[in-house]
């Protein structure tokens, strides 16, 4: 019977030692292996022969132990260490390293799957994938790119393709405004020529008015009407201080016509309207505007040299040949004044649209409490009916520092182009720096330092945060949240299955998956652009290697001699 145990155990030796040279092999074969855990084999004994049960002490003599004879060795289980390998970057945007406790989640469609292995790639649809196509699971956003906590789905990238605009809501300006310059009094006066609702009239006869009709409107002792219906007149090279204003055009007909017209209209009044609109004259301020007395159209503008206006008969034509091509005769009468300064910038709209915005600020008034100014904000592409959009002030103290605005939050109209319409727009004069102050220097300047909006771009690049926030990388330099990475963590992951290719499935013993946000609920973090290194120990698996190599030669030796007792037991009793 002795002998046949010999025999067992040392067979039962050889088996649990080759096990140990596996797991051991297996070790050292994914020692590069990305996210790869280390496992570890235990043995326990498999039967003990007891020969005697032992006595216990008595009066006259000791106790005694039990008589156990060990019949063999058996595998206890393997152990696999999930503490952290070594993080080292590779560059590639798309790996991820999990740092401490978690696993990726991977949708395979009818089952899941968990990983520590972050070796991660777009496919063709712009998913998330891992190497045997597994889709990389995590939180989505809505349409104002907030992440949305809630139902997992697959991590979509798509680069090359998504496309972002973003709305100007707030413009800063900076700059110095000249203090010392002279207050302005007075606007640009321009007058026409005298016109008459009637053909042949003298100097102060039929005088026109504004309800007066484009096609009954002469000169002073014209029999032809200045304008026919269908005429198109043109307002183009009139200047407003050094910049020279759009062109704009007027239909004298009852319809913008085909090709439409900015405006239309058929009486001298809807002509003037026009005329002050496409002049960005803003008649909220000190009388300004465009009107119709004595037959004269009279120009008024706003004041500050800025807003000098420069409007010829050249600057009006029109272009029905039979009719005069220069249908008024203007004059200028007095040039605007006051320090001044205009600037201009481009702002966007909600689909990325740009809109040139002018702004034009002038000294109205010095007092013992500082100086005032007031500033002016025009677009050409307001779809409003005019070219002005809004009027403000600016009070600096005798420091020359802003102590209040006006005006400053306004909105430009979009109708009619698909984008947000009215468009909010703040101008910020000051910042942690100042920005805008008023001291005396040789001149006013003032300049756009910053705006939030952007035209169109397009999604370039991305990284993924320690929390899993993907953020993406548009080329008009606007960066967007574009999802969120979640890891999933078990009461006993001890207990998942290893299914190869570095995936797990859960177990009975594993416990459900939790789901968190990387660095919430116990889970890890994130590594962007590096990978999890295999926690394989080389020299402790070499130890263990020459260590199941000694247990399965001593084993060997075991087998060994009892076959040779056994022979020999056998020879003797033959």
């Amino acid at each position: 019977m002795g002998l046949t145990s010999a025999l067992y155990t040392g067979l039962s030796g050889l088996v649990a030692n080759s096990e140990l040279m596996s797991v051991t092999g297996n070790n050292i074969s994914n020692v590069n292996t990305t996210g790869y855990k280390a496992s570890s084999l235990s043995f326990e004994t498999q039967i003990s022969q007891q020969l005697t049960q032992g006595s216990a002490p008595t009066s006259d003599m000791g106790g005694t132990n039990p008589t156990e004879i060990g019949l063999g060795v058996q595998i206890g289980g393997t152990t696999r260490n999930f503490s952290s390998g070594n993080v080292t970057p590779t560059g590639v945007n798309s790996d991820v390293a999990i740092q401490n406790n978690g696993f990726l989640v991977m949708n395979y469609g009818t089952y899941t799957r968990y990983s520590r292995d972050g070796n991660l790639s777009l496919d063709q649809n712009f998913n998330l994938v891992n190497s045997t196509g597994g889709k990389v699971q995590g939180y989505g956003i809505d349409s104002n790119f907030n992440v949305v906590d809630g139902a997992l789905q697959d991590i979509n990238i798509p680069v090359g393709v998504m496309t972002l605009a973003q709305a100007t809501q707030n413009v800063t300006l900076g700059g110095n405004l000249n203090a010392g310059g002279t207050v302005a009094t007075q606007g640009t006066l321009i007058t026409s020529g005298e016109l008459h609702s009637a053909a042949g009239s003298a100097a102060g006869v039929n005088d026109a008015s504004a309800t007066t009709s484009l096609t009954s409107l002469y000169a002073t002792g014209g029999s032809t009407p200045l304008f026919n219906t269908g005429d198109v007149i043109t307002v183009s090279g009139a200047t407003k201080g050094s910049t020279t204003l759009t062109t704009h055009t007027f239909r004298v007909d009852t319809s913008a016509g085909t090709p439409p017209a900015d405006a239309y209209g058929t009486t001298l009044g809807d002509f003037t309207n026009f005329l002050q609109n496409a002049l960005g004259i803003d008649t909220s301020v000190g009388g300004a505007g465009v009107t119709v007395s004595g037959g004269q159209i009279t120009v008024t503008g706003n004041s500050g040299t800025a807003n000098d206006l420069v409007l010829n008969s050249g600057n009006v034509l029109d272009n029905a040949g039979s009719s005069p091509s220069q249908p008024f005769t203007f004059s200028k009468a007095q040039a605007a004044n006051g320090e001044s300064v205009a600037t201009s910038f481009v702002a966007y709209d909600s689909l990325g649209n740009p809109l040139n915005i002018d702004v034009t600020a002038v000294l109205t008034n010095k007092d013992n409490t500082g100086t005032q100014w007031e500033f002016y904000v025009q677009s050409d592409q307001n779809t409003g009916p005019s070219r002005v959009v809004s009027e403000g002030t600016l009070s600096f103290d005798t420091n020359g520092q802003l102590t209040g605005s006006t005006g400053s939050s306004f909105s430009i109209y979009r109708d009619g182009t698909g984008a947000l319409s009215p468009q909010p727009i703040t101008l910020k004069f000051s910042n942690q720096n100042g920005a805008l102050s008023a001291l005396t220097d040789t001149a006013s300047n003032l300049t756009s330092l910053s705006q939030d909006g952007s035209p169109i771009g397009t999604l370039q690049d991305y990284s993924i945060g320690s929390d899993g926030t993907i953020m993406g990388k548009f080329s008009n330099s606007l960066m967007r949240p574009l999802g969120q990475i979640v890891l999933a963590t078990f009461t006993n992951p001890q207990g998942l299955v290893d299914n190869g290719t570095n995936l797990y499935s859960s177990s009975v013993n594993s416990g459900t998956a939790q789901v968190h946000t990387p660095g919430s609920g116990g889970a890890g973090t994130l590594v962007g652009s590096a990978l999890e290194l295999s926690n394989v120990d080389l020299s402790q698996e070499f130890i263990n290697l020459i260590s199941a190599s000694t247990g399965f030669s001593a084993s060997s030796r075991v087998l060994t001699t009892s076959n040779q007792m056994i022979q020999q037991l056998m020879a003797t009793i033959q």
